[in-house]
């Protein structure tokens, strides 16, 4: 009887300080106030670029805003802004000047996907990519890993690789 005492605190120790550790990806907790990233932009012809972001987080009620200022490695800067508003259903609609509609992030955990179209072509022409983006929200909570994949008419034309930091 002792025993099964015992075993049942201890198991229910291990579970709380598992779950103190388990935090779900909220997009206003982590973005609001600065964070940091570096990242880096690989086409298939071998075309490599680099980059450094400062990321300012704006809460206001359901909206976030984001501005992003970039650094690239070739000494270019630029500055996007988002605006995410948090839905009824716990996902996030997005838009973006350079982008064509609006984003759906769905989250799940730690997880958060979500997919859109950008005209890269500054010009009078176009060049629309499609960005397919899944953000992984580490165990501390201090880190999110974002991976997208590029494509043109469905097919893989390039990759991104950037890592947020608190």
């Amino acid at each position: 009887m002792i025993k099964q005492g015992v075993l049942a605190i201890l198991a229910a120790t291990v579970f709380s300080l598992s779950s103190a550790h388990a935090q779900d990806l909220v997009l206003e907790k982590y973005f609001k106030g600065k964070t940091h990233a570096k990242g880096e932009f690989s086409a298939i012809n071998g075309v490599k670029r680099s980059f450094d972001v400062a990321l300012t987080g704006i809460v206001k009620g359901k909206t976030l805003k984001l501005v992003e200022d970039f650094v690239y490695s070739d000494g270019e800067k630029a500055r996007k802004t988002w605006v995410f508003v948090k839905q009824p259903d716990g996902t996030y609609k997005g838009k973006r000047d350079d982008v064509i509609g609006e984003t759906t992030i769905s989250i799940k955990g730690k997880v958060a996907e979500y997919t859109y179209l950008i005209d890269l072509d500054e010009g009078p022409g176009q060049q629309i990519v499609r960005f397919h983006d899944k953000m992984v929200l580490s165990d501390d909570g201090k880190r999110i890993a974002n991976t997208a994949i590029v494509t043109k008419f469905g097919f893989p034309v390039a990759k991104v690789k950037v890592d947020f930091t608190r």
